[in-house]
């Protein structure tokens, strides 16, 4: 059943001067939708997306960044039941499903897709997220469940099997099936990928996977470095990052909400680089938030808080500062970007910049709240 949705007032506190109405993106135009695909769910209202420097740690510089829009709790305990459910039914995360739940997959798809209130269309954005991030756990990142850089490239060329199936090849196939069923990493991204493709059409679907794909890449960058050991400059990881960010989660927006940016204008340079500009900024908050458990790794992986500050030989604070510089210059340009935008006049895709809007803000709020990060200043 639909959950009814509390839509946060506007700016309040601290930061609030710099806070500027986006009053153009607040919606008014009905979702479109592409021949074929799924019903699209219930639309809620968009509000006016309100950017403002939002404090995260005290001694800290804020965040630029869109105020969360909504919050519904009760529809992110219900997905993450859900979430629950389907993880123990695969044998994902099996022995430590407590610290999956805690985690708040569910919660992240509420808080960053502010526009729907149907369960099962905010289901779809926590599972595909939480396949994504269990094969960042356990092939990329966490040496303790089994991350190993020797075998990442491996690993991720059967993930793109899982989500885009091979044709059929003999008695070969039955071998690569054999392998991807056993393996609940593998069979958590196909029953995300299959319920994605219940709700999107092909282009849709092709991009999900593509992006995916292009994820994939800088984490076998991120891996050859770990393994070689050799230095790497900030700017060569932040090149990786940008193909590596939120980006991938926000290909979902339309999809979850029942409408299609068309591919032609998906891809036009600058929606593209508008989108990238919102990934790579909300995957900045990560990097800030994940430092110092990432620190701590036998293996420690990239982070740019991490990387500035053995290059530049300064503090992890000194290093987050800059961080925060560069989250804050993107997420402005980001919202230049929106109103340069407004001239190619499709409603989808303003609903769709609506949602990378949202994305951020809702992001940043799951940051601050998620059971997977200790935050602390220095």
């Amino acid at each position: 059943m639909p959950y009814p949705s509390t839509f946060l007032p506007g700016p309040t506190g601290f930061g609030t001067s710099a806070a500027r109405l986006f009053s153009e993106l607040a919606g008014g135009h009905p979702a479109g939708r592409a021949p074929g695909c799924a019903p699209g769910p219930r639309s809620l209202r968009q509000p006016p997306l309100t950017f403002a420097f939002r404090p995260w740690v005290e001694s800290m510089p804020p965040l630029y960044c869109p105020l969360t829009v909504r919050v519904n709790e009760a529809l992110g305990e219900e997905v993450d039941d859900r979430l629950v459910e389907w993880a123990e039914g695969i044998g994902l995360h099996e022995g430590r499903i407590e610290q999956f739940r805690k985690a708040g997959f569910g919660r992240l798809a509420m808080l960053t897709h502010a526009d729907l209130d149907d369960p099962d269309r905010v289901f779809l954005a926590a599972q595909m997220n939480a396949a994504w991030w269990a094969c960042d756990d356990y092939y990329a990142d966490e040496t303790d469940l089994g991350a190993d850089p020797a075998l990442l490239a491996g690993r991720l060329a059967l993930c793109m099997s899982a989500l885009d199936a091979p044709p059929p090849a003999d008695e070969f196939t039955a071998e690569l099936d054999e392998r991807l069923g056993a393996d609940p990493v593998l069979v958590g991204l196909a029953t995300a990928r299959e319920h994605v493709a219940r709700h999107s059409t092909p282009a849709q679907l092709a991009r999900v996977n593509m992006t995916s794909f292009q994820m994939w890449v800088s984490w076998n960058a991120y891996g050859a470095w770990r393994q070689s050991g050799e230095p790497v400059e900030a700017w060569r990881y932040l090149a990786a990052r940008q193909h590596d960010s939120f980006y991938t989660s926000m290909t979902l927006i339309d999809v979850c909400g029942g409408y299609e940016v068309p591919a032609n204008l998906f891809y036009e340079e600058r929606v593209h680089r508008a989108a990238m500009r919102a990934g790579t900024a909300a995957v900045i908050v990560n990097d800030l938030y994940s430092a110092i458990h990432e620190a701590e790794d036998e293996l420690p992986d990239c982070n740019l808080v991490l990387l500035v500050a053995a290059e530049r030989g300064c503090s992890l604070p000194e290093a987050a500062q800059r961080a925060v510089t560069l989250h804050n210059d993107l997420v402005a340009a980001f919202e230049a970007d929106c109103h340069e935008l407004r001239s190619l006049g499709s409603p989808e895709l303003q609903q769709f910049l609506w949602g990378l809007g949202a994305w951020l803000g809702g992001g940043f709020e799951w940051h601050a709240g998620s059971g997977r990060y200790t935050l602390t200043a220095g």
